[in-house]
Protein backbone atom coordinates (compact mmCIF):
# COMPACT_ATOMS: atom_id res chain seq x y z
CA UNK A 1 0.00 0.00 0.00
CA UNK A 2 1.22 3.40 -1.06
CA UNK A 3 1.92 5.87 1.89
CA UNK A 4 0.16 9.05 1.93
CA UNK A 5 2.35 12.40 1.45
CA UNK A 6 3.74 13.52 4.55
CA UNK A 7 1.98 16.82 4.12
CA UNK A 8 -1.00 14.98 4.19
CA UNK A 9 -0.58 13.26 7.48
CA UNK A 10 -0.71 14.25 11.18
CA UNK A 11 2.48 15.06 12.66
CA UNK A 12 3.18 12.54 15.49
CA UNK A 13 2.96 14.23 19.28
CA UNK A 14 6.40 12.47 19.95
CA UNK A 15 7.91 14.68 17.30
CA UNK A 16 6.15 17.94 18.44
CA UNK A 17 7.73 17.22 21.88
CA UNK A 18 11.38 17.09 20.89
CA UNK A 19 10.92 20.23 18.82
CA UNK A 20 9.61 21.62 21.85
CA UNK A 21 12.70 20.77 23.85
CA UNK A 22 14.96 21.43 21.15
CA UNK A 23 13.52 25.07 20.74
CA UNK A 24 13.41 26.00 24.62
CA UNK A 25 15.79 23.76 26.05
CA UNK A 26 18.71 25.77 25.01
CA UNK A 27 17.18 29.03 26.08
CA UNK A 28 16.33 27.47 29.65
CA UNK A 29 20.25 25.88 30.06
CA UNK A 30 21.76 29.44 29.18
CA UNK A 31 19.47 30.44 32.23
CA UNK A 32 17.92 33.45 30.12
CA UNK A 33 14.86 33.49 32.66
CA UNK A 34 17.13 34.32 35.68
CA UNK A 35 17.01 37.93 33.84
CA UNK A 36 12.96 38.23 33.93
CA UNK A 37 10.86 40.04 36.37
CA UNK A 38 9.55 37.40 38.36
CA UNK A 39 12.24 34.37 38.31
CA UNK A 40 13.82 34.83 41.26
CA UNK A 41 10.56 35.40 43.34
CA UNK A 42 9.54 31.92 42.23
CA UNK A 43 13.33 30.76 43.07
CA UNK A 44 13.11 32.34 46.32
CA UNK A 45 9.24 30.90 47.19
CA UNK A 46 11.30 27.50 46.48
CA UNK A 47 14.36 27.60 48.28
CA UNK A 48 11.75 28.58 51.40
CA UNK A 49 10.64 24.76 50.79
CA UNK A 50 13.40 23.45 50.35
CA UNK A 51 14.56 24.20 54.15
CA UNK A 52 11.33 24.54 55.59
CA UNK A 53 9.01 22.00 54.04
CA UNK A 54 6.09 21.81 56.69
CA UNK A 55 6.62 25.48 57.67
CA UNK A 56 5.30 28.12 55.46
CA UNK A 57 5.82 30.99 57.22
CA UNK A 58 8.97 32.79 55.85
CA UNK A 59 10.74 35.39 57.95
CA UNK A 60 12.73 36.82 55.23
CA UNK A 61 10.07 39.72 53.66
CA UNK A 62 7.79 41.86 54.59
CA UNK A 63 9.41 41.17 58.61
CA UNK A 64 7.56 37.92 57.90
CA UNK A 65 4.81 36.37 55.64
CA UNK A 66 3.26 33.12 54.78
CA UNK A 67 3.49 31.56 51.92
CA UNK A 68 0.31 29.58 51.58
CA UNK A 69 -0.76 33.32 50.52
CA UNK A 70 0.20 31.41 46.63
CA UNK A 71 -0.42 28.20 45.20
CA UNK A 72 3.25 26.14 45.79
CA UNK A 73 3.11 23.18 43.48
CA UNK A 74 6.05 24.54 41.13
CA UNK A 75 7.69 26.28 43.95
CA UNK A 76 7.66 22.41 45.93
CA UNK A 77 8.88 20.47 42.95
CA UNK A 78 11.59 23.29 42.31
CA UNK A 79 12.83 23.07 46.32
CA UNK A 80 12.48 19.07 45.57
CA UNK A 81 14.59 18.88 42.35
CA UNK A 82 16.86 21.79 44.17
CA UNK A 83 18.93 19.17 46.10
CA UNK A 84 20.08 17.20 42.80
CA UNK A 85 19.85 20.01 40.19
CA UNK A 86 20.52 23.75 42.25
CA UNK A 87 17.57 25.99 42.63
CA UNK A 88 18.47 27.79 39.15
CA UNK A 89 18.54 24.29 37.25
CA UNK A 90 16.02 23.07 39.10
CA UNK A 91 13.70 25.95 37.83
CA UNK A 92 14.82 25.66 34.53
CA UNK A 93 14.20 22.26 34.36
CA UNK A 94 10.21 22.37 35.87
CA UNK A 95 9.92 25.24 33.02
CA UNK A 96 10.86 23.11 30.35
CA UNK A 97 8.21 20.30 31.60
CA UNK A 98 5.32 22.88 31.81
CA UNK A 99 6.43 23.84 28.19
CA UNK A 100 6.06 19.99 27.33
CA UNK A 101 2.85 19.83 28.82
CA UNK A 102 1.30 22.81 27.12
CA UNK A 103 2.42 21.74 24.09
CA UNK A 104 0.49 18.24 24.62
CA UNK A 105 -2.37 20.15 26.16
CA UNK A 106 -2.84 22.28 23.08
CA UNK A 107 -2.98 18.62 21.12
CA UNK A 108 -5.64 17.21 23.29
CA UNK A 109 -7.47 20.48 23.29
CA UNK A 110 -6.88 21.04 19.74
CA UNK A 111 -8.63 17.81 18.81
CA UNK A 112 -11.74 18.69 20.24
CA UNK A 113 -12.37 21.12 17.84
CA UNK A 114 -10.30 20.33 14.50
CA UNK A 115 -8.85 17.25 13.04
CA UNK A 116 -5.73 15.44 13.94
CA UNK A 117 -3.48 17.36 11.38
CA UNK A 118 -4.87 20.88 12.63
CA UNK A 119 -4.45 19.77 16.02
CA UNK A 120 -0.86 18.95 15.39
CA UNK A 121 0.01 21.94 13.54
CA UNK A 122 -1.68 23.94 16.36
CA UNK A 123 0.42 22.08 19.00
CA UNK A 124 4.01 23.10 16.77
CA UNK A 125 2.73 26.77 16.75
CA UNK A 126 2.31 26.71 20.40
CA UNK A 127 6.06 25.92 20.73
CA UNK A 128 6.74 29.43 18.96
CA UNK A 129 4.11 32.14 20.82
CA UNK A 130 4.80 35.09 21.45
CA UNK A 131 2.92 35.51 23.90
CA UNK A 132 4.48 31.98 25.63
CA UNK A 133 7.94 33.51 25.40
CA UNK A 134 7.09 36.33 26.31
CA UNK A 135 5.66 35.17 29.87
CA UNK A 136 8.54 32.44 30.52
CA UNK A 137 11.86 35.29 29.38
CA UNK A 138 10.43 38.70 30.07
CA UNK A 139 8.13 38.05 33.35
CA UNK A 140 9.27 34.81 34.15
CA UNK A 141 5.65 33.74 35.00
CA UNK A 142 6.03 29.64 35.77
CA UNK A 143 3.27 28.99 37.30
CA UNK A 144 0.83 30.89 34.87
CA UNK A 145 2.28 28.86 31.74
CA UNK A 146 2.55 25.62 34.23
CA UNK A 147 -1.19 25.97 35.40
CA UNK A 148 -2.72 26.98 32.14
CA UNK A 149 -0.88 23.79 30.54
CA UNK A 150 -2.70 21.79 32.98
CA UNK A 151 -5.79 23.19 32.47
CA UNK A 152 -5.88 22.75 28.84
CA UNK A 153 -4.91 18.80 29.51
CA UNK A 154 -7.98 18.65 31.75
CA UNK A 155 -10.40 19.62 29.88
CA UNK A 156 -10.85 17.06 27.44
CA UNK A 157 -11.51 14.72 30.74
CA UNK A 158 -13.53 17.06 31.05
CA UNK A 159 -15.44 16.81 27.80
CA UNK A 160 -15.40 12.91 28.13
CA UNK A 161 -17.16 13.40 31.24
CA UNK A 162 -19.81 15.58 29.66
CA UNK A 163 -20.28 14.21 26.63
CA UNK A 164 -19.79 10.22 27.24
CA UNK A 165 -19.88 9.95 31.19
CA UNK A 166 -16.82 7.99 31.34
CA UNK A 167 -16.12 7.60 34.93
CA UNK A 168 -12.02 7.46 33.99
CA UNK A 169 -12.51 11.01 32.38
CA UNK A 170 -14.09 12.80 35.50
CA UNK A 171 -11.33 11.09 37.73
CA UNK A 172 -8.13 12.43 35.45
CA UNK A 173 -10.07 15.69 34.88
CA UNK A 174 -10.77 16.01 38.41
CA UNK A 175 -6.94 15.44 39.58
CA UNK A 176 -5.40 17.25 36.87
CA UNK A 177 -7.46 20.42 36.96
CA UNK A 178 -7.20 20.31 40.97
CA UNK A 179 -3.14 20.16 39.87
CA UNK A 180 -3.84 23.01 38.06
CA UNK A 181 -5.23 25.61 41.36
CA UNK A 182 -2.21 24.50 43.00
CA UNK A 183 -0.18 25.75 40.68
CA UNK A 184 -1.65 28.83 40.07
CA UNK A 185 -4.52 31.09 41.66
CA UNK A 186 -5.41 33.50 39.15
CA UNK A 187 -5.46 30.58 36.11
CA UNK A 188 -7.96 29.06 38.56
CA UNK A 189 -10.00 31.47 38.99
CA UNK A 190 -10.38 33.13 35.51
CA UNK A 191 -8.52 31.10 33.24
CA UNK A 192 -10.30 27.92 33.76
CA UNK A 193 -13.77 29.48 33.67
CA UNK A 194 -12.65 30.92 30.05
CA UNK A 195 -11.38 27.64 28.63
CA UNK A 196 -14.14 25.37 30.19
CA UNK A 197 -16.99 27.93 28.94
CA UNK A 198 -16.27 26.85 25.23
CA UNK A 199 -16.20 23.33 26.23
CA UNK A 200 -19.61 22.64 27.77
CA UNK A 201 -21.49 24.73 24.66
CA UNK A 202 -19.33 22.11 22.20
CA UNK A 203 -21.04 19.31 24.05
CA UNK A 204 -24.04 20.49 23.93
CA UNK A 205 -23.49 20.85 20.12
CA UNK A 206 -22.11 17.32 19.88
CA UNK A 207 -24.76 15.52 22.13
CA UNK A 208 -26.57 15.18 19.35
CA UNK A 209 -24.16 13.23 17.24
CA UNK A 210 -25.84 10.55 15.40
CA UNK A 211 -22.70 8.51 14.78
CA UNK A 212 -21.45 8.67 18.30
CA UNK A 213 -23.57 8.08 21.82
CA UNK A 214 -26.49 10.60 22.34
CA UNK A 215 -26.49 12.54 25.09
CA UNK A 216 -29.62 14.84 26.32
CA UNK A 217 -29.35 18.32 27.12
CA UNK A 218 -30.42 17.41 30.81
CA UNK A 219 -27.59 15.02 30.83
CA UNK A 220 -24.42 17.00 29.59
CA UNK A 221 -25.99 19.89 31.89
CA UNK A 222 -26.16 17.56 35.49
CA UNK A 223 -22.73 16.28 34.26
CA UNK A 224 -21.30 19.38 33.86
CA UNK A 225 -22.40 20.32 37.60
CA UNK A 226 -21.21 17.59 39.05
CA UNK A 227 -17.86 18.14 37.36
CA UNK A 228 -17.91 21.56 39.13
CA UNK A 229 -18.95 20.50 42.66
CA UNK A 230 -16.40 17.77 42.99
CA UNK A 231 -13.43 20.17 41.32
CA UNK A 232 -14.84 22.66 43.72
CA UNK A 233 -14.85 20.39 47.36
CA UNK A 234 -11.17 18.82 45.70
CA UNK A 235 -9.44 22.53 45.13
CA UNK A 236 -10.60 23.13 48.99
CA UNK A 237 -9.71 20.61 50.39
CA UNK A 238 -6.23 20.68 48.69
CA UNK A 239 -5.60 24.49 48.92
CA UNK A 240 -7.13 25.08 52.52
CA UNK A 241 -4.53 26.62 53.73
CA UNK A 242 -4.50 29.43 51.20
CA UNK A 243 -8.36 30.14 51.77
CA UNK A 244 -7.54 30.16 55.39
CA UNK A 245 -5.06 32.82 55.36
CA UNK A 246 -7.37 34.89 52.80
CA UNK A 247 -10.48 34.68 54.92
CA UNK A 248 -7.93 36.13 58.18
CA UNK A 249 -5.86 38.38 56.16
CA UNK A 250 -8.02 39.91 53.03
CA UNK A 251 -6.02 41.36 50.55
CA UNK A 252 -6.57 45.48 51.13
CA UNK A 253 -4.32 47.75 49.48
CA UNK A 254 -4.03 50.61 47.90
CA UNK A 255 -4.04 49.71 43.63
CA UNK A 256 -0.58 49.33 42.21
CA UNK A 257 0.16 50.85 38.29
CA UNK A 258 0.77 48.09 35.79
CA UNK A 259 1.41 48.46 32.35
CA UNK A 260 -0.97 45.97 30.67
CA UNK A 261 -3.91 47.97 32.37
CA UNK A 262 -2.90 50.98 30.10
CA UNK A 263 -4.98 51.90 27.66
CA UNK A 264 -2.99 50.92 24.44
CA UNK A 265 -3.58 53.40 22.09
CA UNK A 266 -2.57 56.42 24.47
CA UNK A 267 0.29 54.39 25.94
CA UNK A 268 1.79 53.01 22.37
CA UNK A 269 4.70 50.97 24.99
CA UNK A 270 2.78 48.99 26.98
CA UNK A 271 0.66 48.09 23.45
CA UNK A 272 3.78 46.59 22.33
CA UNK A 273 5.09 45.15 24.76
CA UNK A 274 1.98 43.05 25.97
CA UNK A 275 -0.05 42.72 23.19
CA UNK A 276 1.35 43.43 19.92
CA UNK A 277 4.50 41.71 20.04
CA UNK A 278 2.68 38.54 22.52
CA UNK A 279 0.03 38.41 19.42
CA UNK A 280 2.81 38.04 16.61
CA UNK A 281 1.99 36.41 13.13
CA UNK A 282 -1.67 35.66 15.18
CA UNK A 283 -2.13 38.89 13.65
CA UNK A 284 -1.75 37.91 10.33
CA UNK A 285 -3.94 35.12 10.90
CA UNK A 286 -6.72 37.54 12.90
CA UNK A 287 -9.19 37.52 9.42
CA UNK A 288 -9.03 33.63 9.21
CA UNK A 289 -9.70 33.59 13.40
CA UNK A 290 -12.84 35.77 12.99
CA UNK A 291 -13.81 34.20 9.17
CA UNK A 292 -13.73 30.74 10.09
CA UNK A 293 -14.22 30.96 14.01
CA UNK A 294 -17.01 33.19 13.63
CA UNK A 295 -18.75 31.01 10.80
CA UNK A 296 -18.26 27.39 11.95
CA UNK A 297 -21.13 26.48 14.52
CA UNK A 298 -18.36 23.80 15.77
CA UNK A 299 -16.23 26.90 16.43
CA UNK A 300 -17.82 29.30 17.04
CA UNK A 301 -17.85 28.69 20.79
CA UNK A 302 -14.14 28.51 20.77
CA UNK A 303 -14.20 31.96 18.73
CA UNK A 304 -15.96 33.33 21.65
CA UNK A 305 -14.26 32.64 24.34
CA UNK A 306 -10.84 33.35 22.27
CA UNK A 307 -12.63 36.73 21.53
CA UNK A 308 -13.68 37.70 25.53
CA UNK A 309 -10.31 36.66 26.33
CA UNK A 310 -8.20 38.66 23.97
CA UNK A 311 -10.56 41.84 24.66
CA UNK A 312 -9.49 41.31 28.48
CA UNK A 313 -5.59 41.16 27.18
CA UNK A 314 -6.45 44.90 25.96
CA UNK A 315 -6.30 45.96 29.03
CA UNK A 316 -8.02 49.39 29.69
CA UNK A 317 -7.98 49.78 25.42
CA UNK A 318 -11.42 48.61 25.90
CA UNK A 319 -14.40 49.15 28.27
CA UNK A 320 -14.69 45.07 28.63
CA UNK A 321 -11.80 44.86 31.35
CA UNK A 322 -12.83 47.61 33.25
CA UNK A 323 -16.05 47.35 33.33
CA UNK A 324 -16.68 43.00 33.90
CA UNK A 325 -13.60 42.99 35.94
CA UNK A 326 -14.08 46.14 37.35
CA UNK A 327 -17.23 47.67 38.21
CA UNK A 328 -19.20 44.57 37.77
CA UNK A 329 -17.45 42.25 39.47
CA UNK A 330 -16.83 44.88 42.48
CA UNK A 331 -21.26 45.23 42.81
CA UNK A 332 -21.55 41.18 42.76
CA UNK A 333 -18.11 40.57 45.12
CA UNK A 334 -17.49 43.80 46.66
CA UNK A 335 -13.59 43.06 44.81
CA UNK A 336 -12.39 45.08 41.98
CA UNK A 337 -10.55 42.26 40.19
CA UNK A 338 -9.65 44.78 37.55
CA UNK A 339 -6.93 46.73 40.03
CA UNK A 340 -5.52 43.44 40.94
CA UNK A 341 -5.15 41.52 38.32
CA UNK A 342 -2.08 41.85 35.50
CA UNK A 343 -3.34 41.34 32.04
CA UNK A 344 -0.79 39.64 30.20
CA UNK A 345 -1.81 36.30 31.08
CA UNK A 346 -5.29 36.92 29.01
CA UNK A 347 -3.14 37.62 25.94
CA UNK A 348 -1.47 34.44 26.53
CA UNK A 349 -4.84 32.59 27.15
CA UNK A 350 -6.73 34.12 23.82
CA UNK A 351 -3.57 32.90 21.99
CA UNK A 352 -4.04 29.28 23.08
CA UNK A 353 -7.49 29.63 22.42
CA UNK A 354 -6.97 30.67 19.06
CA UNK A 355 -4.16 27.69 18.60
CA UNK A 356 -6.84 24.55 16.61
CA UNK A 357 -8.30 27.76 14.74
CA UNK A 358 -4.79 28.69 13.22
CA UNK A 359 -4.03 24.78 13.10
CA UNK A 360 -6.48 24.81 10.77
CA UNK A 361 -5.68 27.66 8.30
CA UNK A 362 -1.65 26.00 8.67
CA UNK A 363 -3.76 22.62 7.42
CA UNK A 364 -5.24 24.16 4.27
CA UNK A 365 -2.08 25.92 3.50
CA UNK A 366 -0.07 23.25 3.56
CA UNK A 367 -2.58 20.90 1.52
CA UNK A 368 -2.89 24.13 -0.99
CA UNK A 369 0.91 25.26 -0.80
CA UNK A 370 2.96 22.33 0.05
CA UNK A 371 6.20 22.56 0.99
CA UNK A 372 6.29 26.21 0.23
CA UNK A 373 3.34 26.74 2.25
CA UNK A 374 4.97 25.07 5.32
CA UNK A 375 8.27 27.21 4.78
CA UNK A 376 6.27 30.87 4.93
CA UNK A 377 4.40 29.42 7.76
CA UNK A 378 7.91 28.48 9.21
CA UNK A 379 9.20 31.55 8.35
CA UNK A 380 6.52 33.08 10.45
CA UNK A 381 6.59 31.02 13.39
CA UNK A 382 10.44 31.92 13.83
CA UNK A 383 9.80 35.13 13.63
CA UNK A 384 7.21 35.65 16.02
CA UNK A 385 9.25 33.94 18.80
CA UNK A 386 12.68 35.65 17.57
CA UNK A 387 10.75 39.06 17.80
CA UNK A 388 9.69 38.60 21.49
CA UNK A 389 13.06 37.33 22.67
CA UNK A 390 14.87 40.06 20.49
CA UNK A 391 12.53 42.17 22.16
CA UNK A 392 12.97 41.28 25.70
CA UNK A 393 17.28 41.40 25.19
CA UNK A 394 16.60 44.99 23.86
CA UNK A 395 14.67 45.78 26.62
CA UNK A 396 16.41 44.35 30.00
CA UNK A 397 15.56 44.84 33.52
CA UNK A 398 18.41 45.47 34.40
CA UNK A 399 20.63 47.34 32.25
CA UNK A 400 23.89 47.46 33.75
CA UNK A 401 24.81 43.95 35.05
CA UNK A 402 26.13 43.24 38.84
CA UNK A 403 27.14 41.10 41.35
CA UNK A 404 25.15 40.80 44.88
CA UNK A 405 27.85 38.18 46.26
CA UNK A 406 29.61 40.58 48.30
CA UNK A 407 26.06 41.81 49.32
CA UNK A 408 24.94 38.50 50.56
CA UNK A 409 28.41 37.92 51.96
CA UNK A 410 28.04 40.71 54.50
CA UNK A 411 25.05 39.61 55.65
CA UNK A 412 26.05 36.18 56.83
CA UNK A 413 28.82 36.84 58.87
CA UNK A 414 29.44 38.76 61.95
CA UNK A 415 25.74 38.52 63.31
CA UNK A 416 24.69 41.30 60.87
CA UNK A 417 21.56 38.98 60.29
CA UNK A 418 20.23 40.32 63.44
CA UNK A 419 19.26 43.26 62.02
CA UNK A 420 17.01 43.95 58.86
CA UNK A 421 18.13 45.27 55.39
CA UNK A 422 16.32 47.34 52.14
CA UNK A 423 17.64 47.42 48.53
CA UNK A 424 17.47 50.43 46.88
CA UNK A 425 18.04 50.20 42.94
CA UNK A 426 18.75 46.52 42.72
CA UNK A 427 15.50 45.15 40.73
CA UNK A 428 14.84 41.77 40.56
CA UNK A 429 18.66 40.73 42.28
CA UNK A 430 16.56 41.61 45.21
CA UNK A 431 15.40 38.02 45.46
CA UNK A 432 18.69 36.94 44.89
CA UNK A 433 19.79 38.66 47.87
CA UNK A 434 16.72 37.32 50.04
CA UNK A 435 17.10 33.52 48.53
CA UNK A 436 20.96 33.38 49.57
CA UNK A 437 21.14 35.48 52.73
CA UNK A 438 19.89 34.54 56.62
CA UNK A 439 18.76 37.92 57.08
CA UNK A 440 15.58 39.69 56.90
CA UNK A 441 13.59 42.45 55.27
CA UNK A 442 11.30 44.72 55.49
CA UNK A 443 10.68 44.95 51.51
CA UNK A 444 9.39 41.98 49.38
CA UNK A 445 8.26 41.47 45.83
CA UNK A 446 4.72 39.46 45.99
CA UNK A 447 2.64 42.28 46.58
CA UNK A 448 -0.45 39.73 48.22
CA UNK A 449 1.06 38.90 51.28
CA UNK A 450 2.00 42.49 52.51
CA UNK A 451 0.65 43.39 55.38
CA UNK A 452 2.84 46.45 57.03
CA UNK A 453 1.37 49.70 56.66
CA UNK A 454 4.01 51.55 55.16
CA UNK A 455 3.28 49.04 52.05
CA UNK A 456 -0.06 48.34 51.85
CA UNK A 457 -1.38 52.19 51.50
CA UNK A 458 1.18 53.73 49.49
CA UNK A 459 0.45 51.91 46.34
CA UNK A 460 4.04 51.22 45.89
CA UNK A 461 4.88 47.72 43.88
CA UNK A 462 8.30 47.85 46.13
CA UNK A 463 10.58 49.90 48.15
CA UNK A 464 13.37 48.95 45.62
CA UNK A 465 12.02 50.63 42.98
CA UNK A 466 10.18 53.39 45.52
CA UNK A 467 11.06 56.62 42.73
CA UNK A 468 9.11 54.95 39.60
CA UNK A 469 6.19 54.73 42.02
CA UNK A 470 6.53 58.77 41.68
CA UNK A 471 5.55 61.23 45.04
CA UNK A 472 4.00 57.72 46.98
CA UNK A 473 7.11 55.63 46.47
CA UNK A 474 9.08 58.18 47.87
CA UNK A 475 7.00 58.86 50.90
CA UNK A 476 6.96 54.87 51.72
CA UNK A 477 10.08 55.26 51.61
CA UNK A 478 10.66 57.47 53.85
CA UNK A 479 8.41 56.04 56.21
CA UNK A 480 9.93 53.03 56.42
CA UNK A 481 13.10 54.96 57.04
CA UNK A 482 11.50 56.67 60.31
CA UNK A 483 10.92 53.47 61.21
CA UNK A 484 13.64 52.07 60.99
CA UNK A 485 14.30 51.05 64.95
CA UNK A 486 10.85 49.55 65.31
CA UNK A 487 11.48 47.29 62.13
CA UNK A 488 15.35 46.63 62.76
CA UNK A 489 15.92 48.04 59.56
CA UNK A 490 20.04 48.84 60.25
CA UNK A 491 21.42 48.35 56.91
CA UNK A 492 20.09 50.03 53.53
CA UNK A 493 22.20 48.94 50.08
CA UNK A 494 22.28 51.49 47.16
CA UNK A 495 23.06 51.01 44.17
CA UNK A 496 21.26 54.59 42.48
CA UNK A 497 22.39 57.84 43.59
CA UNK A 498 19.03 59.20 43.65
CA UNK A 499 17.93 57.51 47.24
CA UNK A 500 21.26 59.27 48.58
CA UNK A 501 20.29 62.48 49.49
CA UNK A 502 17.36 61.16 51.56
CA UNK A 503 18.81 58.84 53.14
CA UNK A 504 21.64 61.53 54.44
CA UNK A 505 18.57 63.79 55.44
CA UNK A 506 17.40 60.53 57.48
CA UNK A 507 20.64 60.41 59.53
CA UNK A 508 22.10 57.44 58.27
CA UNK A 509 25.65 57.34 56.39
CA UNK A 510 28.12 55.32 54.14
CA UNK A 511 30.08 52.86 55.57
CA UNK A 512 31.73 50.42 52.73
CA UNK A 513 30.95 50.12 48.94
CA UNK A 514 30.91 46.99 46.88
CA UNK A 515 31.33 45.76 43.51
CA UNK A 516 33.84 48.32 42.49
CA UNK A 517 31.82 50.79 43.74
CA UNK A 518 28.52 50.08 42.58
CA UNK A 519 26.82 49.46 45.45
CA UNK A 520 26.99 51.47 48.70
CA UNK A 521 26.44 50.15 52.10
CA UNK A 522 24.49 52.89 54.19
CA UNK A 523 23.69 52.57 58.14
CA UNK A 524 22.52 53.65 61.11
CA UNK A 525 23.76 53.43 64.27
CA UNK A 526 21.45 53.70 67.19
CA UNK A 527 19.07 50.75 65.33
CA UNK A 528 18.60 48.00 68.02
CA UNK A 529 18.36 44.50 66.86
CA UNK A 530 15.33 42.82 64.57
CA UNK A 531 12.67 41.38 66.86
CA UNK A 532 9.82 39.06 65.19
CA UNK A 533 6.90 40.84 64.40
CA UNK A 534 3.80 39.68 66.05
CA UNK A 535 1.09 38.87 62.90
CA UNK A 536 -2.26 37.14 62.77
CA UNK A 537 -1.48 35.80 59.83
CA UNK A 538 1.20 32.92 60.72
CA UNK A 539 -0.56 29.74 59.30
CA UNK A 540 -1.07 26.67 62.38
CA UNK A 541 1.65 23.67 62.43
CA UNK A 542 -1.54 21.37 61.08
CA UNK A 543 -1.80 24.14 57.67
CA UNK A 544 1.76 23.58 57.38
CA UNK A 545 1.49 19.47 57.31
CA UNK A 546 -1.32 20.44 55.18
CA UNK A 547 0.62 22.58 53.10
CA UNK A 548 3.51 20.40 52.70
CA UNK A 549 1.48 16.95 51.94
CA UNK A 550 -1.36 18.08 49.87
CA UNK A 551 -0.35 19.85 46.45
CA UNK A 552 2.76 17.78 45.44
CA UNK A 553 0.41 14.54 46.60
CA UNK A 554 -2.37 15.96 44.05
CA UNK A 555 0.71 16.28 41.52
CA UNK A 556 1.66 12.70 42.04
CA UNK A 557 -2.17 11.05 41.63
CA UNK A 558 -2.67 12.85 38.30
CA UNK A 559 0.24 11.88 37.08
CA UNK A 560 -0.51 8.12 38.33
CA UNK A 561 -4.34 8.08 36.51
CA UNK A 562 -2.77 9.08 33.33
CA UNK A 563 0.38 7.37 33.21
CA UNK A 564 -1.35 4.10 34.31
CA UNK A 565 -4.67 4.03 33.34
CA UNK A 566 -4.90 5.53 29.48
CA UNK A 567 -7.75 6.30 27.72
CA UNK A 568 -9.15 4.99 24.79
CA UNK A 569 -9.16 7.50 22.22
CA UNK A 570 -12.40 9.13 20.32
CA UNK A 571 -12.49 10.63 17.52
CA UNK A 572 -14.52 13.82 17.31
CA UNK A 573 -16.77 14.37 14.50
CA UNK A 574 -15.10 17.95 12.75
CA UNK A 575 -15.81 20.07 9.95
CA UNK A 576 -13.22 20.19 8.15
CA UNK A 577 -12.68 23.55 5.51
CA UNK A 578 -11.74 22.37 2.28
CA UNK A 579 -8.81 24.41 0.59
CA UNK A 580 -8.17 23.94 -3.55
CA UNK A 581 -5.61 22.05 -5.00
CA UNK A 582 -2.79 23.93 -6.72
CA UNK A 583 -3.76 21.36 -9.48
CA UNK A 584 -7.78 21.71 -9.16
CA UNK A 585 -6.95 25.77 -9.35
CA UNK A 586 -4.46 25.06 -12.53
CA UNK A 587 -7.24 22.59 -13.84
CA UNK A 588 -10.55 25.64 -13.33
CA UNK A 589 -8.31 28.22 -15.04
CA UNK A 590 -7.60 25.84 -17.93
Amino acid sequence: MQSSPIHTRAIPLAAIVLLAIAVHAPLLLMQIPLGSYDANTHIFFASHYANHWFNPWNDKWYGGFTQTTYPPLTHQWIGLLSHVLGLNFAYMFVQLVGIVLLVIGVYRFAKLWVSERAASYAAIGSIFLGSLAMLIYQSGQLPTTFAAALTLNALPYFYGWMRYARFSALLKGIAIGATAAVAHHATLLFGSVLFAFPVIWLALIDRDDSREESASFGGVISRTVIFAVILLVAIAVVLAPYFLALKANPISQTPIPHGSRDNYILNPASGINFWLIPMGALLIAMPFIFLRGGGSRRLRPLFFGFFITMLFGLGATTPAAPMLLGTVLKALTGRNAFEVLTFERFTFWATLMAMPIVGELAEGIVERFQRKGAAVLWVFAVLTISIALGWTALRPITTSPFKVDEVISFLNRDGHDKFRYLTLGFGNQFSKVATYTNASSVDGDYNSARLLPELTQSGIGQLYNAKYFGASGMEALRAMLKHANQYGLKYVFVRDRYYEPLLAFAGWRQIETYDNGNVELWSKDDVPPARKLDSIAAPTPMEGVLWGILPVATSLFAMFLVLLFPERERTQRVEVVEFPSREAVYREAN
